[in-house]
């Protein structure tokens, strides 16, 4: 029975010899951007990105030893997954491992420490010899120490002689596979993977009609790549909309489920096209780009003309004082700017991802003139999108307390007035909106009040041309 096991055993260890040898004995098979026949990049607005390489391989019955270079040097090597679209037999990975370690001075040195090279002695005289010592690299921490066989030096003068490069050591980053392929032949083999380091974000530039009822907008794609790799001649997508990647285990199939809607599905000269996927938006290139490492490029995501915008002012208040006592508001309190448009008709009614959007004026002499810009939230279809871009120069305003009484524990009454101000030459609205705690009850006023919430009150002011304007009003507030 000992013998039966020992013989089993013994079968088992020697299978196991001879498909390690099999392995040993498999040549590595190169593949560089040479062989590509695609790439599609999917970018995701975290600064997450998918890859799709696609490249003609020439592969062996059986055991093939893939060394896929040219890969990114931010990947995830634990998303990374080769598959074979049209393979005409399986296709099956057996190990995969990416290599990052990267040849330089500094890692060989480390590499060698323990180990025994060339320390090769310069000629100190002309017309002298070079000279050839063996030495065992002890340290290279602050320094290099060498021992030799009468001495230890910690100064190197000359140069070292490598004898070989170590085992899986790399000059640029490369995901080595094994692959056991059903058929020999050229096949075309997908791999793709997350990677950090390619990120996106959108920008846009607005011109403002001369009377500031339209704009002309452009949306641009900003995008920007520290992978370690250049993609040539991509196919781009991009998602926008927060999509969660766990950090330690990527959730690398709803990623790859965005990015296959439309990969290599085949495209027109020109062209954006948008489409609603899971609760995200994706935005497919018909234009193939090159996005080189560390570049920063902008490709256009849309134009509209002729969008029609409203332009107001505003004088918003704050909600503390309503229950305290203080007489004097401001003296010169700013009105800010607003430019508000709908996301619907003529060229928009596209989802816009999010991003800032700078806005110009063309002056007299039909130079545009930088007006002013903000952040555009991610903004859906038949939504409107409101920016802020700064303060009014020659609307201005005062408020101060005229009236403050306290009504118990939890009640006060205070008046208000508002004096609101216009150096310009033209009437000009001005809204003001007053956040209010509680529950609360206007009194008394000279203009009649809207409710813009429930919790805020609001008038529509008309003042005139080089002219002033008062607002004033009367509450009862209420907070327990």
């Amino acid at each position: 029975m000992n013998r039966l096991y020992f013989a089993m055993l013994l079968a088992g260890f020697m299978t196991i010899v001879s498909a390690v040898s099999v392995v040993a004995d498999v040549a590595e098979r190169p593949s560089t951007v040479a062989d590509r026949d695609g790439v599609n990049l999917t970018i995701y607005n975290g600064g997450t990105a998918l890859v799709h390489d696609r490249r003609r391989i020439a592969l062996t019955q059986g055991l093939n030893r893939i060394a896929w270079r040219d890969v990114s040097a931010s990947m995830d090597a634990t998303s990374a997954l080769l598959e074979a679209p049209a393979a005409p037999a399986p296709l099956h990975v057996l190990e995969q491992n990416f290599d990052f370690d990267l040849l330089d001075p500094s890692a060989l040195l480390q590499k060698y420490v323990g180990r025994e090279v060339t320390i090769v002695h310069e000629a100190r005289f002309p017309g002298g010899h070079d000279t050839r010592e063996p030495a065992r690299i002890l340290s290279t921490n602050g320094g290099i120490v060498l021992q030799y066989r009468d001495r230890i030096e910690t100064s190197l003068r000359g140069y070292i002689a490598f004898p070989a490069s170590p085992a899986n050591f790399r000059d640029r980053p490369t995901l080595d596979l094994d692959v056991d392929a059903g058929k020999a032949g050229t096949q075309v083999l997908d791999l793709s993977y997350l990677t950090a380091g390619l990120t996106w974000r959108a920008d846009y530039v607005g011109v403002l009609s001369p009377d500031e009822t339209k704009m002309s907008l452009t949306g641009l794609v900003t995008l920007s790549n520290t992978s370690g790799e250049s993609f040539e001649n991509a196919h781009l997508q991009l998602v926008a909309g927060n999509v969660n990647v766990a950090q330690s285990t990527p959730d690398v199939t709803s990623l790859r489920a965005i990015a296959r809607v439309s990969s290599y599905n085949g495209y027109q000269p020109q062209g954006v096209h948008q489409e609603n996927y899971f609760e995200y938006h994706l935005y497919s290139f018909d234009r193939p780009t090159t996005i080189a490492d560390k570049q920063t490029k902008q490709v256009t995501l849309l134009t509209a003309r002729d969008v029609p915008v409203r332009k107001t002012l505003e004088l918003r208040g704050d909600a503390s004082y309503y229950q305290n006592g203080q007489t004097d508001l401001g003296q010169r309190l700013p009105v800010g700017i607003y430019l508000s448009f709908e996301n619907r008709g003529g060229d928009l009614g596209v989802p816009l991802p999010a991003g800032i959007v700078r806005l110009y004026k063309n002056d007299r002499q039909g130079l545009s003139q930088f007006i002013g810009s903000d952040q555009l939230d991610h903004t859906p279809r038949n939504e409107t999108a409101r920016l802020h871009l700064g303060d009014s120069f020659d609307v201005t305003a005062r408020k101060r307390q005229t009236e403050f009484q306290q009504q118990g524990s939890c009640s006060t009454i205070s008046s208000y007035e508002f004096v609101i101000s216009n150096a310009k030459p033209a009437p000009q609205d001005v809204s003001v909106i007053e956040p209010i705690p509680g529950d609360w009850l206007i009194i008394e006023e000279s203009a009649k009040h809207f409710k813009s919430s429930a919790s805020a009150a609001a008038w529509n002011l008309r003042v005139p041309a080089n002219g002033r304007s008062t607002l004033t009003y009367r509450t009862l507030v209420t907070w327990c």
